[in-house]
């Protein structure tokens, strides 16, 4: 993530900002960061993931939609950019500004990178639980194999599973369907240790 030249934007001259972006833009507390470009294992993990569940899902109720669409978040208006979201049922939109964002998530994916995982593991992660549709969520390495699997309990608490390997496979709870580290990672190199 790089942060804009400005130093500080409200929330409007954020919204007027970005709908006039080619790029994706995060709004946090007044300062406006980039979600920097996708890298080629990126592009490859993401596509992988959309074609991957869009085939599992099909006729299933449910949609997978892709990085730009934009995820309304409660506790971290106005809105925020998964790499991969589903939706069950009718999608939900609310405008903000004359933009759309998604109200009713059931699964969001991020793709973690050095830059980017604390964040996506922490407050990122923490203001999706502000989101009452939102009840799985995965954080997918592009260094190795290995994704961590979090599913919203009854008494709403998360509960973690940490599949490294790419013989490993997940379930998706709330989907329900599987999905292999190995159609995830289709196409990814991987350096070797100490590369």
């Amino acid at each position: 993530m790089a942060a804009n030249p400005k130093e500080r934007f409200t929330l409007e001259e954020y919204i007027e900002f970005d709908k006039n972006s080619e790029e994706r833009w995060e709004y946090f507390d007044g300062l406006v960061v980039t979600m920097s470009g996708g890298s080629l294992t990126h592009n490859r993990i993401a596509r992988n993931l959309t074609t991957s569940l869009t085939n599992k899902l099909a006729g299933r109720g449910c949609e997978v939609l892709p990085a730009d669409m934009r995820i309304s978040v409660p506790k971290a208006p106005p809105y925020r950019y998964g790499d991969v979201v589903v939706v069950c049922g009718e999608p939900v939109i609310e405008s903000i500004q004359g933009l759309d964002a998604l109200v009713n998530p059931r699964l969001i994916i991020e793709i973690v990178s050095e830059s980017t995982e604390a964040y996506d593991r922490g407050k990122k992660f923490l203001s999706y639980q502000s989101i009452d549709s939102f009840e799985e969520y995965l954080l997918v390495a592009q260094d190795r194999p290995y994704v961590t699997h979090y599913v919203r309990q009854a008494d709403g608490n998360w509960l973690r599973a940490d599949i490294e390997g790419l013989e490993r496979e997940i379930t998706l709870v709330t989907i329900p369907c599987k999905i292999t580290l190995s159609e995830i990672y289709a196409f990814v190199e991987f350096s070797a240790p100490g590369q």
